[in-house]
Parts: structure tokens; sequence; C-alpha cells
């Protein structure tokens, strides 16, 4: 399935969820509102898909003449494989927050946009960033970012429906409809993460594939990848607790750490991630576990 089908059916069974969602809450009403809502926010999250996210992370756009010689490099080399992977130049962010990730977003390559974290910046090394950077670059390259941000503003507002139906009850006039928005609270997140999570996976492995090819370094995304499972987890973002959905978004799954490929992983287990990276290298994929440090904050 290529890329335009898998988004097409990704946002019709979000959409197709959301408005099911409505009519368990408020009947046929409930169901057209949901309707003209869902189509809204698609159109929106179309035009606006850089821009929703980027500023719910407070990103700052940055370029080659910061002061800070580590975002100089940061920008050049973001530019550089942009040019050597034959798209337009992104537009380049930095977030303030010790949790080493990143992620891109933009509605198709001409209006993409890349943001990496201070901690990422600070953690990793030059060649390592730059497999990050590819990483994401590859997400553009592929048009993934597009879906990854309407995904993830369905699914928030399909999380928010939810909790209307948990402190509201739904028309409780209709048969069934107290269960109906019982129904809604315990499932519509549900559903929506597996939909949500069935392409997301795939994904990160192609763009690993791919970013490898951009940066012709696959071990030093490898490298990357291991370092910031290791630490990722060490510092809570807040912002991505407050808003989970946006989480399937970032290299590293910025929530709590899910270790292996279960069934409510937004990521790929970083292991297997690493291991196909070494392959592609041509090393022995030997010792490529990733440690599961202890853990400071709620998951301690």
């Amino acid at each position: 399935m290529n890329n335009t089908l898998r988004t097409f059916v990704l946002l019709a069974a979000l959409t197709a969820i959301f408005v099911v969602a409505g009519y368990l809450i408020g009947g046929t009403g409930g169901m057209l509102i949901a309707l003209v809502l869902s189509v809204g926010m698609n159109l929106f999250s179309y035009w606006n898909a850089d821009r929703i996210v980027l500023s719910m992370y407070r990103a700052v756009a940055v370029n080659e003449t910061h002061p800070d010689p580590l975002i100089r490099n940061y920008v050049a080399d973001v530019h550089a494989l942009a040019d050597g992977a034959g798209l337009p130049r992104p537009k380049v962010h930095v977030i303030e927050t010790d949790q080493p990730n990143a992620f891109a977003t933009g509605r198709d390559p001409a209006h993409a946009a890349v943001a990496a974290t201070t901690g990422l910046l600070r953690m990793l090394d030059r060649r390592e960033i730059r497999g990050v950077m590819a990483h994401e670059l590859a997400h553009v390259k592929n048009r993934d970012t597009l879906t990854m941000t309407v995904t993830a503003t369905i699914a928030g507002a399909i999380s928010g429906l939810a909790n209307i139906a948990f402190f509201f009850g739904g028309d409780r006039d209709r048969p069934g409809g107290g269960f109906g928005a019982i129904l809604v609270a315990i499932l519509a997140p549900i559903a929506a993460a597996l939909v949500q999570m069935a392409i997301s996976r795939g994904r990160e492995y192609e763009a690993d594939r791919h970013g490898a090819e951009i940066s012709g370094d696959p071990e030093a995304l490898a490298s990357a990848l291991r370092k910031m499972e290791t630490f990722a987890h060490r510092t809570v973002n807040e912002t991505a607790e407050r808003n989970p959905a946006t989480g399937q978004m970032f290299i590293i799954n910025p929530l709590t750490g899910r270790g292996a490929d279960n069934l409510f992983s937004t990521h790929p287990n970083t292991g297997n991630r690493v291991e196909a990276l070494l392959k592609l290298a041509g090393r022995p994929a030997v010792g490529t576990a990733v440690p599961r440090t202890a853990r400071s904050g709620p998951w301690g």
C-alpha cells in the first residue's frame, strides 16, 4: 500500500471513529456535528500542519547566524542533508527541553519543518545529530509528516470527545445513551490509538532506512537511537504528556518508556531499529539491546 493510499485509509478511519463517537454521545445531531468538525479539522490541519505542533511545543525558529555554535552546526547540517536528498530546505526549529528528541512536520516537502530539542543537541555528537535529522528528512521525503500531524490532531479530538462523554454522560434519552457514553470514554481512545499505531511503527523503520541512505551513515543513527532511548525517559516532556496523541511524531517515544513492540507502543522497539541499521552498515548485530536505565519521576 503506497503512502497516499495509507494516508487516505488512516484519515478516513480516524474520521469514522470521531463521527461514531459523536453519534454515541449525541445521537444523529452529535454525529452531524462531529462530521462537520472532523472535516474542518482535516482541512485546518492540512493548511496549518507545521504551525499546530510547533506552537504547541513552543518551538523557536533558528538559522545559521545563531550565536550558539551547536545550533549553527545543526542548521547547516540540516540544510546540507536536504540539499543532498534533493529536498527543499525545511524550516529549522529548536525546542527547549532536556529530553533528547526530534520530529518533522508540514503538509509537503515545500512546507516542511524540523525540530530538535536542546537536550538532543547537547547530548549527541555532530555525526549522531546528522543521523537523527536525516531520519526526519526521510519522513519529509516520504510525505509522512502531513499524516502524522493530522493524525495527532484528530486523535486528540477523539480523546476530547471521550472526556466529554465521561463527564456529561451523552444523550440518556436515546436507548443505550448512557452506555454509549461509557463506551466512547473507554473505547474511542483505544480505537484511535490502534489505527494510528498500525502505520506509525512501519513508517519509523522506513524512515530509519531512508534516513541512513540520506546521511550515508546508518551507524550514526543507530548510536543516536541507543543514547536517546537510554536517557529520554529520565526527563518528563510535559507538553507531550498533556498531548499524548503527538507522541507518534517524535523519533523516540516521548511518553512512558515501552520497551517492546506491544499493542499500545507508538514506536518499534529501539533495539530492533538499531539491529536493522547495523545490518544496513554491514555490521554484526551483536549486543544491540538498549539498556533500560532506572527512571526518575512518575515512572520510577
